[in-house]
């Protein structure tokens, strides 16, 4: 489809102006008439953010997305962008994507003045008025709205009375499309200032200028909520201005957080090609997610990050894979003892209060590890301490796992063990293999078996019933009393 190029055929084309405001709306209105997907790849938000972002839409507002670290803000702001029309006629040459029928700039009045309909007309596409900033303290006036420019001036050989010589800042360029300043809290009060005209009224003030630009801007601001005391505030007029505030939250459900990670997580083919990652072990790593956020150690104002999961997942599989790759093997299955080497991406992305402080970070990522193991391990396995509650002999179902650690034998499982070695050790556990079949009543892969087999190991672990010591290279795993007593009390031959 070819496009006006003057503007002549611009008006002969029957195109009218709209706000970009009533044009968001209008092509929202459409969507949701076709059932058409409006925001793709947001997850967990259907029930609850994203119809308050679509009545905002239709409210015509400005908005402000309130929420902690890594809830998608951001990529919702971004995603809007699909709700403009694709291509967008402007004035061209005109730095204010001046619209040809209603043009504010001097350089379009002046150009319409000259040429009439033969004005050349450009076509920005709508991924060119998309206009983002990350409010920081440094961030001026002159960024966000404009100031004389006193090369232009000297260029152009105009006075500083001349409104020629003023350079327009962000906010004006963005005319007809969306503006989004993230972390807006972080913007000092005197610059929040500068946008009160421009939300309530749609103009501008720049220096002694007596300049009104009627701007068209769809504003969206993105903030966490614990900024408006820990780095400074939204002022209540600005806040005031904003015509529609909405929570965003972390998924709700550990299906959701699984459904994001999988979407999110960054993985190059030849890793999905050789290692594979068991439903359990993503249940743990998000798992893992939703015990940080309640953590005693951990800050929950600052928030645990989706990303945690995210680079999580990655770093599980990087572990296998390199794993894989020093073995010799093609092909192998996730373990839990890789996840020793997800620990660098939950150490990154934890703020911790003074308790946590005291554990350290390492100790508090494994704290939270063992958290989710014993989770998923009691999820699927009986409670030993219960299990053997009633004293009767024969009645514990780990009994036979019991004697066989009570008779000394250590169970070491190598980080970079191959899967053969790997599997070795597992099978030498007496009845574990006959319990992890006899509790699943499911048929499952020779690799889950031994997955699971792991499990068991971990979660009488983390119950008491077997002492883990993490060494540098490997796991051991034996009796609770070998370390009360000693190896040499522990002789029963």
């Amino acid at each position: 489809m070819s496009h006006p190029k003057t503007l002549g055929e611009l008006r002969a084309s029957g195109y009218t102006s709209r706000s970009v405001k009533q044009e968001l709306r209008e092509n929202l209105i459409k969507k949701l008439k076709a059932k058409e997907e409006v925001f793709p790849g947001i997850i967990g938000f259907d029930d609850s953010v994203l119809p308050d972002i679509q009545r905002a839409v239709l409210s015509r507002h400005s908005i402000l997305l309130l929420g902690l670290r890594g809830q998608a803000k951001t990529r919702i702001a971004r995603l809007l962008v699909n709700l403009l029309d694709e291509y967008m006629p402007v004035v061209e040459g005109s730095e204010l994507n001046d619209d040809p029928l209603a043009p504010i700039s001097r350089y379009a009045i002046d150009l319409i003045a000259e040429k009439g309909d033969d004005t050349p007309i450009a076509w920005v596409h709508r991924d060119d008025r998309y206009v983002e900033k990350l409010a920081t303290p440094d961030v001026s006036v002159a960024d966000l709205i404009g100031d004389v420019d006193p090369i232009k001036a000297a260029t152009l050989k105009l006075t500083y009375a001349d409104e020629r010589v003023i350079h327009f800042g962000l906010v004006p360029r963005a005319h007809r499309g969306l503006f989004v300043i993230n972390e807006l809290p972080d913007l000092q009060a005197r610059i929040q200032v500068s946008l009160f005209n421009i939300l309530q009224e749609g103009d501008i003030q720049i220096r002694g200028f007596k300049l009104r630009l009627p701007l068209d801007i769809q504003f969206l601001f993105t903030a966490n909520p614990e900024d408006y005391t820990n780095r400074g505030s939204i002022i209540t007029p600005l806040k005031d201005r904003i015509q529609s505030q909405i929570l965003t939250h972390y998924p709700k459900t550990v299906e959701i957080a699984k459904a994001i990670t999988q979407q999110e997580a960054d993985l190059v083919e030849s890793q999905a090609e050789m290692v594979e990652v068991d439903d359990l072990l993503n249940t743990m790593l998000e798992q893992l997610a939703f015990a940080a956020r309640e953590s005693e150690f951990i800050d929950e104002k600052s928030g645990v990050s989706a990303r945690l999961s995210i680079t999580a997942l990655e770093n599980l599989i990087s572990t296998a894979e390199r794993r894989a790759l020093l073995a010799g093997d093609k092909k192998t299955q996730a373990r839990i003892t890789d996840f020793w080497g997800v620990v660098p991406a939950i150490t990154g992305k934890v703020e911790l209060v003074y308790e946590g402080e005291q554990e350290g970070a390492y100790g508090v990522a494994m704290k939270l590890l063992s958290q989710s193991i014993k989770t998923s391990f009691l999820e699927y396995f009986p409670n030993p301490d219960e299990a053997s509650a009633d004293g009767r002999s024969g009645s514990d179902p780990y009994g036979v796992i019991r004697a066989f650690f009570s008779g000394g034998h250590v169970v070491e499982l190598l980080n970079d063990a191959s899967d053969s070695e790997y599997k070795k050790a597992l099978d030498g556990v007496a009845g574990l293999r006959k319990f992890v079949t006899g509790h699943l009543d499911r048929k499952m892969s020779k690799d889950e078996e031994y997955l699971y087999m792991e499990l068991v190991l971990h979660g009488l672990a983390e119950t008491d019933v077997l002492n883990k010591e993490t060494m540098e290279n490997s796991l051991s795993f034996r009796d609770v009393l070998a370390d009360m007593f000693g190896d040499e009390d522990l002789n029963f031959n």
